[in-house]
């Protein structure tokens, strides 16, 4: 970055205000796009806090959609949130990553297909069988027609270089990758997790094809967005719809590309960088997020209260 983009990003960063809550900027939305990971939830447990506020904002008219680059079908993402007992009267619906995914493996139907991830996201080919009619037909990447990668196969344990290998086998086949969760990472309770992205990624810098179906890639606004419409029974103009999310790379690069205003969260994934000093936000460091997100977000939030 050049010393003139560094202080214009820093003027940037400078600029912006924090909220107490999200009452602050309810008034100017009709809706509310919302990050699951690090916002409502984090793997462990659900934010008691972050719930009461999007059922605040839906009690004074707001429509509220979830939009997460879980790789599992969104009805299985409503199965998990509840188990972790996020009140379902908080939102409106929600669109997964891999949802969009699963579409797009319905779309490919009869084609050979290999997983690259862990057994446990299996449902997304059991849920593709179900609308097929038949079982989606899962090989070995020498047999295979396009791949689905859901995330590392041991998560505990491997990392994103054990799989230069076999990412350059299939990238000698020329095989198609459909990525399931664009995240690099993802916050577990008090611990980060290498996701499908960071496969992805690689799989892209060796010259792959990669289909991406979660933020910030524009198909899973548009398939929220559309929901949203459906919901309200008429257009929301994007000026009228705030995205709300913590990761400067997918929620607050994807809402500027989108065309939203973003309510970024700082004491999400980013919080270890953003307050290194205590309690005080960083806003140097917050100005390098904005440089690799490239857009700034119309408020900031430590969390999401009411």
């Amino acid at each position: 970055m050049s010393a003139a983009a560094a202080v214009r990003w820093q003027a940037c960063a400078e600029d912006i205000p924090t909220v107490a809550g999200l009452s602050a900027l309810a008034g100017r939305y009709d809706a509310i796009l919302c990050d699951v990971w690090g916002v409502l939830i984090d793997g462990a447990k659900h934010f008691a806090a972050a719930a009461d506020a999007l059922r605040a904002y839906r009690a004074g008219g707001g429509t509220a959609v979830l939009i997460t680059n879980a790789s599992r079908p969104s009805q299985e993402v409503r199965r998990q949130l509840e188990h972790l007992g996020l009140p379902g009267g908080c939102y409106d619906d929600l669109v997964s990553a891999g949802e969009l995914t699963l579409r797009e493996i319905v779309a490919r139907n009869g084609a050979a297909c290999h997983h690259l991830g862990p057994k446990r996201d299996i449902g997304l080919f059991e849920s593709a069988g179900r609308q097929l009619g038949a079982p989606v037909r899962l090989v070995g990447p020498r047999d295979a027609d396009y791949v689905v990668c859901t995330g590392l196969i041991d998560e505990d344990h491997e990392t994103p270089e054990d799989y230069d290998s076999r990412l350059e086998e299939l990238r000698r086949r020329d095989l198609v990758m459909l990525c399931a969760n664009p995240d690099i990472v993802v916050e577990v309770g008090d611990r980060l997790y290498w996701c499908a992205g960071a496969l992805a990624r690689r799989y892209a810098d060796l010259g792959g094809d990669v289909r991406m179906f979660g933020k910030p890639h524009a198909p899973i606004y548009d398939a929220a967005l559309a929901r949203i419409d459906e919901l309200k029974r008429a257009p929301t103009p994007r000026r009228r719809v705030l995205a709300i999310g913590d990761g400067a790379e997918t929620d607050l690069r994807g809402a500027g590309a989108a065309g939203l205003d973003c309510m970024f969260i700082t004491r999400g994934v980013h919080r270890e960088e953003l307050y290194r000093q205590g309690e005080e936000l960083d806003r140097r460091a917050l100005a390098r997020l904005l440089a690799r997100a490239k857009t700034k977000p119309v408020a900031l939030a430590r969390e999401v209260v009411w």
